[in-house]
């Protein structure tokens, strides 16, 4: 993949959890500009998103257990919620995968996508220490907890301040 092919694909990426978190409703946002010269086809796109969640919720759920190293369990739902809350689009796109995988390829893609992310809870939750069948029953019973005190919220992107160094110094320069 070339620099600029790879930046396309980040952009169109970006553009596309836009669109998802604008909608809220599920559907892949193949309509977006570039996703069919980017991603091709549906699976590739869900593919790249379901990446997203999983790094996400990985190094959420990493920062969570810095800051409840006693309630690990805890931690891992809230880390789970707060991505939830980050990446809504996203989180709906996969429920609504999961549920109704568009071809055989797909579902068996969203099943082994569900079991990773259900073994990385139970694990990281400590409460399991194989990968088995045994940790993702564990690890969707955290999930099930997780979205049991789940509300979601529809956000409105807040206006933009001069909050870091450089903004106040361009603040500064145009006042």
């Amino acid at each position: 993949m070339t620099w600029t092919a790879f930046h396309r694909r980040g952009e169109t990426l970006r553009a596309v959890i836009a669109a998802a978190d604008a909608r809220l409703d599920g559907h892949l946002p193949m309509d977006v500009d570039g996703v069919p010269e980017t991603f091709g086809d549906e699976l590739t796109l869900l593919g790249a998103l379901s990446l997203r969640w999983h790094t996400r919720l990985a190094g959420r759920i990493e920062r969570e257990l810095m800051h409840q190293p006693l309630d690990i369990e805890q931690a891992v739902v809230t880390a789970w919620q707060l991505t939830a809350e980050d990446l809504p689009g996203i989180r709906a796109v996969i429920d609504r995968h999961r549920a109704e995988p568009l071809d055989a390829a797909m579902a068996d893609a969203m099943a082994k996508a569900a079991a990773k992310e259900r073994i990385l809870l139970a694990v990281m939750a400590g409460q399991v220490s194989a990968r088995d069948d045994a940790a993702v029953r564990v690890g969707e019973q955290i999930e099930n907890a997780a979205r049991a005190s789940y509300r979601p919220v529809r956000r409105i992107p807040a206006p933009r301040h001069a909050s870091g160094f450089l903004d106040r110094i361009r603040a500064a320069l145009a006042a």
